[in-house]
């Protein structure tokens, strides 16, 4: 009775338009209501449990860091840096699109981020350079994915929250996929601009005497991301620590090295980091009463046993796991999706053999995706008022390149050591 009204109140809120986080709020609160109301008082205890937390503390500090470098410089830098170093290929900017979606996805931690600090420069630019449109926002949303994959990762830390797992270790389990995902996107890259005749403006070849010189202006910005995951890995300090430098260290270098950044884009990023991780927080509280019912009524032991006692093999049930979590994205935005699929698939996937870390990286992983694809598709959403295109159509143009990442999500899915070979060693 009490999961049924659960489900159905979700179901029914989702479907007339309420936002997610708050229909799991209200769904939460009818089940108390009219299925446990003696435990009512419970209810205000977990939102503030879920909200206060050490680990939570970080989540703000890197999307003000990724704001900050935003506001200093450091994009037009990273592009200047990644531009040198695919001078020698087919594909210029396209392949710079890519490998600059890996070093800022190391800086800011979010793919919407990292789609709306790139795009807005690298789009009319490849316009410029004779790209056709879609090609050129199909490659921006694609590669973007990378920014919530490789560390640091802000949804990595929101499942550290519910794994109970080293948030060090989760990072390092998605370095390695997050990796393989820019290299095949490069590949594939590299195959359809020498297919459709795209060219390298760049008249300089490369040579390692001037390359050494070039990436002296970014080589502080690109040291970043290893200052934060090398200090989180081997415990100089806590993601949270290791997050309160990245501020100070890209202030420092927005302000005094650079010397692009003002006190009013200090503002600027102070807002709309207020803005973003209040969302985030909204989702968090109401999503631990959700997670708590599901524990009481022992939801995920339920699934548990029952896929244990499915006469299939393994590989199918991950299979269809793959396809629940692709599924769940394509509507649900990475936040809510990992706190709703989170607290069910970890004893599931645990009876099955797969630990935690490697669920992890699945997930985000899987959950990427459904960031390029419709009908949410929050970075196609970005990338559409920046080149002003039907999200489908741009959604078109970025599929040869998520086959990248499908292609690593079952890497993960069936060879462990892909997500947990590094943090193993390093642990």
């Amino acid at each position: 009775m009490g999961i049924t009204i659960l489900l159905g109140s979700l179901i029914a809120l989702v479907l007339i338009g309420v936002p997610l986080c708050f229909s799991m709020g209200a769904s939460g609160i009818l089940y108390f209501l009219l299925a446990k109301p003696t435990l009512l008082n419970i209810l205000p205890q977990r939102v503030w449990a879920g909200c206060y937390s050490f680990v939570l503390t970080a989540l703000p500090m890197f999307i003000l860091a990724g704001e900050l470098m935003n506001h200093g410089g450091i994009t037009k830098r990273i592009i200047n840096f990644c531009l040198y170093l695919v001078k020698p290929f087919h594909g210029g900017l396209a392949e710079v699109n890519v490998v600059a979606s890996m070093v800022f996805g190391g800086i800011s931690g979010s793919s919407v981020a990292d789609t709306s600090a790139l795009g807005s420069i690298l789009i009319p630019q490849m316009q410029d350079q004779g790209y056709e449109k879609g090609f050129s926002a199909g490659v921006t949303v694609a590669s973007s994915t990378m920014g919530m994959i490789i560390p640091p990762s802000i949804p990595m830390l929101m499942y550290a929250m519910i794994s109970n797992d080293s948030i060090g270790a989760l990072f390092l389990a998605g370095a390695i996929p997050g990796l393989l995902i820019g290299v095949t996107q490069v590949f594939v890259v590299h195959f359809i601009a020498k297919k459709n005749g795209y060219v390298n403006h760049n008249e300089k070849v490369f040579e390692i005497h001037t390359f050494m010189r070039e990436i002296g202006d970014g080589l502080l910005a690109i040291a970043m991301p290893l200052i934060i995951v090398l200090s989180v890995a081997f415990g100089i300090a806590t993601a949270t620590e290791s997050a309160g430098v990245a501020v100070l260290y890209a202030f420092i270098l927005g302000k005094f090295v650079y010397k692009e950044l003002n006190f009013k884009d200090v503002w600027t990023a102070i807002k709309t980091t207020v803005r973003f991780s209040s969302s985030v927080l909204y989702i968090v509280g109401f999503s631990t009463i959700y997670t708590w019912i599901l524990s009481v009524e022992h939801v995920p032991q339920n699934i548990a046993a029952f896929l244990l006692t499915l006469n299939v093999p393994t590989f199918v049930i991950f299979i269809i796991v793959d396809i629940l979590i692709l599924f769940v994205g394509a509507f649900i935005d990475v936040a809510p999706a990992i706190y709703l699929l989170g607290p069910v698939l970890i004893p599931v996937m645990s009876g099955l053999g797969m630990g935690s870390l490697q669920l992890g990286a699945l997930l985000i992983v899987g959950l990427a995706i459904g960031l390029v694809t419709p009908p949410v598709g929050m970075c196609l959403n970005a990338a559409t008022k920046i080149c002003d295109m039907p999200i489908v159509d741009i959604a078109k143009q970025a599929m040869p390149f998520i086959t990248c990442n499908l292609f690593v999500m079952l890497l993960i899915t069936f060879i462990p050591a892909v997500s947990i070979w590094l943090p193993g060693l390093m642990f």
